[in-house]
C-alpha cells in the first residue's frame, strides 16, 4: 500500500471499529470502487493494536477499579456491581473466542464477498433499529446480569460474520434486552476490549512468520487508528442519548445499497 493508503484505511478503521456501522463494509469500498490492494496482514496487526490502545485508554479507571473489585471477590467471594461486571465481560467473551477457534478459516474462506457484506450491513441495521424502537431504555449497566451477557456475547460471537459490526450487534442486543443506550454502549466498548486484544495477539503470531515486516506503516496505522478511535469513543458516548441509533440505521442501509449495486454493476 501506499502511505496514502495506509493512513485512509487506518482512519476507516478508527472511525469504523466502535460505531455501529460495521469496519469490514467500509474496508471494502476502497478496494471495490478504488482497486486498492488488500490491506494485508501487517495493517491489521497494527490497526488491532491501535483501537485496543484507544479503548483501553478512554476506560483506563473503569478497568482498574473492575480488576481490583474482580480480585477482591474471588478472594473474598463477597460480590460487588463492579465484580459482576467483570464476571460479566469475562462470560461475555467466551461464545465469540470459541465460535472464532472453530470458525475463523471457514468465515475467512466463504464469508468474506461483497454480497455477503452488503447483506449483513443491511440486515442487522434493520435489528439495529428495531431494537433501539422496541426496547425499554430502563436498565442501566449496574443491571446487568450473567443471563444478559452471555446473549450480549453470543451476539458478539455472530459478528464473526464480515458486515455484522460488533459494536453494532452487542448493542442490538443490549438494547433488545432493555438497557439504555449509554448502558449498551460502555458495555459493547468494555466486552471488546478482550476480544481485540485475543484477534491482535493471533495476527501478532502470523505476523511474527513475516521476514520482511513494514514498520513504519505499522506505526503509522496503529497511531491513526487509535486516535480516532478515540475521539470516536468519546463522541459517541457523550452523544448516544442524543442522536439515538436511528442515523447509523439509515446509513447502514445506504451503504449495504451501495456495496448491492456494486455487487450488481460488477456481475
Amino acid at each position: 500500500m501506499t502511505l496514502f493508503q495506509v493512513i485512509m484505511l487506518a482512519l476507516i478503521q478508527g472511525i469504523t471499529e466502535f460505531l455501529p456501522i460495521s469496519s469490514s463494509a467500509h474496508l471494502i469500498l476502497p478496494s471495490a470502487l478504488l482497486g486498492w490492494p488488500d490491506q494485508g496482514l501487517a495493517f491489521d496487526v497494527a490497526v488491532h493494536v491501535g483501537t485496543l490502545l484507544a479503548v483501553v485508554w478512554f476506560f483506563r479507571r473503569d478497568l482498574i477499579t473492575l480488576a481490583q473489585s474482580w480480585t477482591i471477590s474471588c478472594i473474598t467471594r463477597r460480590s460487588t456491581p463492579e465484580s459482576r461486571l467483570g464476571w460479566c465481560l469475562i462470560l461475555g467473551t467466551i461464545p465469540a473466542g470459541l465460535a472464532g477457534l472453530v470458525f475463523n478459516d471457514v468465515i475467512e474462506a466463504h464469508l468474506r464477498s461483497v454480497l455477503v457484506i452488503a447483506s449483513t450491513t443491511i440486515l442487522f441495521g434493520i435489528l439495529l433499529g428495531a431494537a433501539d424502537r422496541g426496547g425499554t431504555r430502563s436498565k442501566s449497566i449496574s443491571e446487568l446480569d450473567w443471563r444478559s451477557a452471555l446473549w450480549i456475547g453470543i451476539a458478539q460471537a455472530v459478528a464473526l460474520i464480515p458486515g455484522t459490526s460488533r459494536s453494532g450487534i452487542t448493542m442490538t442486543a443490549a438494547l433488545a434486552l432493555g438497557f439504555d443506550r449509554v448502558a449498551a454502549a460502555r458495555f459493547s466498548f468494555l466486552l471488546s476490549i478482550p476480544i481485540i486484544f485475543l484477534s491482535g495477539a493471533y495476527k501478532s503470531i502470523e505476523l511474527m512468520q513475516l521476514a520482511d515486516v513494514p514498520w513504519l506503516e505499522i506505526c503509522l496505522a496503529t497511531a491513526i487508528s487509535a486516535i480516532t478511535a478515540y475521539l470516536c469513543i468519546h463522541s459517541f458516548l457523550a452523544f448516544v442519548n442524543r442522536i439515538g441509533m436511528m442515523p447509523f440505521v439509515w446509513y447502514r442501509l445506504g451503504l449495504g445499497m451501495l456495496l448491492l449495486g456494486i455487487v450488481a454493476f460488477s456481475a
